[in-house]
């Protein structure tokens, strides 16, 4: 009987999600998904063409301390750190971004983040997947850089977390939303120098007492929208390390061409 049963259930289920597909493709054809970044009707959900031949996706070789790109690939002799890494390790271990933050993705970015546009969500998700695949399949966690609490009552959501929560889902992996709090209400990151950034947000960050059961020991996965100078990663890895964290890696949509060349 339970073999019966099983064989039905798997028939039911098969039949389900033909006829989910078959109203996908209806409902596409009848009302056909338009692009994210314009009116403009598209075969899937995602950029137009000429958006997204705009977008300079990162690929290897990359750094594995920053994810910065490097000029040519130097084969298996090659060093995987930059010079900057080696002299300068950040708090977290791996740092991956998807794309280069300029002119092309950053409208896209801010739309979503500052425009409430949150279907860029699940693409920057896929995105970072891609790009992050390995850190992804390593991590036991994925965990959102927070906000404070007076922004996030402004923006009404989360950047980070509105990615990390599919990116997590995708991969199997538990997301912990509530695992780190911001503390401290700082002033914009933007304008400031590398220094400056980093002394903003050197101790804003902290971890639950919840957090700390589920990190204790765990490689964690922290997911942000854009690395600068990567003081606001530095500062969220070292609370999560204090707080018993075994390693945290961190991945984002896009990185600038040149953190470390910021001004100090």
């Amino acid at each position: 009987m339970d073999v019966q049963d099983g064989v039905w259930r798997r028939a039911w289920e098969g039949a389900g999600r033909h006829l989910r597909d078959a109203g996908r493709g209806l409902a596409d054809l009848v009302l056909p998904p338009l692009a994210h970044d314009s009116r403009e009707a598209t075969a899937a959900a995602g950029l137009t063409p000429d958006a997204w031949s705009r977008i300079r996706f990162l690929e290897a070789p990359v750094c594995e301390g920053c994810g910065a790109a490097f000029e040519f690939d130097g084969g298996v002799f090659a060093e995987t750190r930059c010079a900057a890494c080696v002299a300068q390790p950040y708090a977290f271990g791996r740092a991956r971004a998807a794309c280069v933050y300029d002119e092309a993705s950053r409208g896209l970015i801010l739309r979503f983040k500052h425009g409430d546009q949150q279907q860029f969500a699940p693409l920057f998700a896929r995105w970072i997947g891609r790009a992050a695949a390995e850190l992804v399949e390593s991590a036991d966690a994925v965990v959102p850089v927070p906000l404070h609490p007076f922004r996030l009552l402004s923006r009404r959501f989360n950047q980070a977390a509105e990615i990390a929560r599919p990116l997590a889902r995708a991969a199997g992996r538990d997301y912990l939303p509530d695992a780190l709090v911001r503390t401290a209400h700082t002033t914009s990151q933007g304008g400031k120098s590398r220094r400056g950034r980093r002394l903003n947000v050197k101790a804003a960050f902290a971890v639950t007492e919840a957090g700390r059961r589920r990190i204790r020991g765990r490689r964690i996965l922290l997911i942000d929208d854009v690395l600068t100078t990567g003081a606001t990663g530095e500062a969220c890895a070292r609370a999560l390390i204090d707080a018993g964290a075994r390693a945290v890696d961190l991945a984002v949509v896009a990185r600038v061409r040149n953190a470390r060349e910021l001004t100090m």
